[in-house]
């Protein structure tokens, strides 16, 4: 059985989960639920993980776009850096600790300006956006989780990783989509931001494996 949890909006924004709803297999006799939530609000967080009481849970919730972090800060340190908090906090007043395998989606982003090539798990972190300090706090909240209520608690720091069902205003999608509007005549040209930026690509389907 797989809960994930919605925002709610006046538009529909389960786009990247449609294919699920086409496979029978996925969502027949309850396999598949969404709840109405938000990592803002803690509350409800706390009514759907008693409600499931799940085994596992990845928190693979965020304000996700570098960029834009700077023009949401706080909205970005809410959802990303307290959002995880509230999460951990649930499990916990849930009672769950003991019981809950917890996933936090980290970011290569926690490295910014980064103090060696490649990056480890030891390289000292520097991040760069508002974005990756809200998931700095992230990572060392769910540390912090583990090693005072031994809660089964992992940071995946993951770099780039698409997939056809990116963000169009991800930079791998703009670019496909841009070309392609190019070669159909819709387009003459497109910009893009900083191009110095250099960033490790992976496929979501590997870093899902």
């Amino acid at each position: 059985q797989v809960h994930g949890i919605v925002r709610r909006s006046s538009s529909f924004n389960t786009g990247r989960i449609e294919h699920l709803y086409k496979n029978p297999q996925a969502h027949i006799e309850g396999n598949m639920k969404l709840h109405y939530g938000d990592l803002t609000d803690s509350t409800c967080l706390v009514k759907i993980i008693n409600e499931v009481k799940p085994s596992e849970i990845y928190n693979l919730g965020a304000q996700s776009h570098v960029k834009i972090s700077f023009d949401l800060a706080e909205y970005t340190a809410d959802v990303d850096g307290v959002g995880t908090l509230r999460l951990l906090d649930a499990i916990k007043t849930c009672g769950l600790i003991n019981s809950v395998k917890f996933y936090q989606a980290s970011t290569s982003e926690l490295f910014g300006k980064v103090q060696e090539i490649p990056q480890k798990e030891t390289t000292p972190f520097y991040p760069r956006s508002p974005y990756g300090v809200a998931k700095l706090y992230a990572y060392w909240i769910v540390v912090n989780f583990r090693e005072a209520y031994n809660l089964f608690a992992v940071n995946g720091i993951l770099f780039n990783h698409e997939s056809p069902r990116r963000g169009s205003n991800f930079v791998t999608r703009k670019i496909s989509r841009s070309v392609a509007k190019i070669h159909l005549g819709q387009l003459d040209c497109f910009s893009l931001g900083n191009l110095d930026a250099k960033r490790d690509w992976g496929h979501a389907k590997d870093y899902v494996e």
